[in-house]
């Protein structure tokens, strides 16, 4: 079996209300990317954030980060693109992108895409009712296509995030096509809590992504837990022979006194290696992840 692929994922849009490590700051973020690399994460995923918590997507807060993550650890980087409501251009989506591969010092090596649409809104389960009613997860299949084409051109690796079974079957035709190369590395998003918006957190949600998984292709696949405890999944994935994505960007794990990123890295490492898995460094990570362009017939 593959060694464990770890991600830490660092932020999202979450609050310090109520877990306080949640890094905002690009220096706060280099510093977390540097500490759950040293527990064994070999990916860095990572919202851009004011110093109050606000998105900040900007190209010059994506420059900074990547290039203060780059000094301090050799950490796989794996930025945002944003997240709700996407009304601008794909080439306005993806221009951080493009400024940052104009120097291997602020170059990232993956570009995400969530290969479809969604609605995301709040649900509130104490009230049952939604406390918004129009946030929507745009990402039409020609924005898509766009980001996959320089993707390819940048030789990126694409981080293919998948929302529910429609999600995968797109990234499916994306192969066919031959607009995405295998492996293809698929991020099954389950979510849990306030948001309703993907598979639930629990086995059967899983089970149902892992149906859908087309034969015949060569797939590496990774699970989040969206507003939920992706421990109470990690034994189960780590046996079947996924890899992880965590961290109090997703969930502020209060059950556990609300830990740091890096030390919910070391609680899945040690959990894995008591399952037989070892932790895959950078290079093993990139090697396992990184697309082979299909032969002209």
């Amino acid at each position: 079996m593959q060694k464990l692929i770890i991600e830490a994922r660092v932020n999202e849009l979450a609050p310090r209300d109520p877990n306080p490590h949640v890094p905002f700051l690009p220096e706060e973020i280099a510093a977390d990317a540097e500490a759950c690399w040293r527990e064994g994460a070999s990916i860095l995923h990572y919202h851009g954030r004011s110093a109050e918590g606000a998105p900040d997507n900007g190209r010059e807060h994506n420059l900074q980060t990547n290039r203060l993550i780059r000094q301090a650890c050799p950490i796989l980087i794996h930025p945002s693109l944003g997240y709700v409501a996407n009304d601008a251009s794909a080439e306005e989506r993806f221009a951080a992108i493009e400024a940052a591969m104009a120097d291997p010092a602020t170059a990232p090596d993956f570009a995400p895409m969530d290969v479809g649409s969604v609605n995301v809104d709040w649900w509130d389960p104490a009230a049952k009712r939604y406390t918004t009613t129009d946030l929507i997860y745009k990402n039409s299949t020609a924005t898509l296509m766009h980001f996959a084409s320089r993707i390819r051109h940048h030789r990126l690796i694409p981080y293919l995030v998948s929302w529910n079974v429609s999600f995968t079957r797109q990234i499916d035709a994306f192969l066919q096509m031959g607009v995405i190369d295998e492996p293809a590395y698929v991020c099954f998003c389950l979510t849990d809590g306030i948001n309703l918006s993907g598979h639930p957190g629990t086995e059967a949600g899983l089970d149902a992504h892992l149906m859908f998984l087309p034969s015949g292709r060569r797939f590496v696949w990774t699970v989040v837990n969206y507003k939920g405890n992706l421990l109470n999944l990690a034994e189960k994935i780590i046996r079947a022979g996924g890899h992880i994505s965590i961290g109090t960007g997703d969930y502020p794990y209060e059950e556990l006194g609300c830990p740091t990123n890096a030390e919910l890295i070391a609680r899945v490492v040690e959990l894995a290696q008591k399952l037989g898995r070892e932790p895959a460094t950078v290079d093993e990570a990139r090697a396992m992840l990184t697309p082979q362009p299909q032969p002209v017939a």
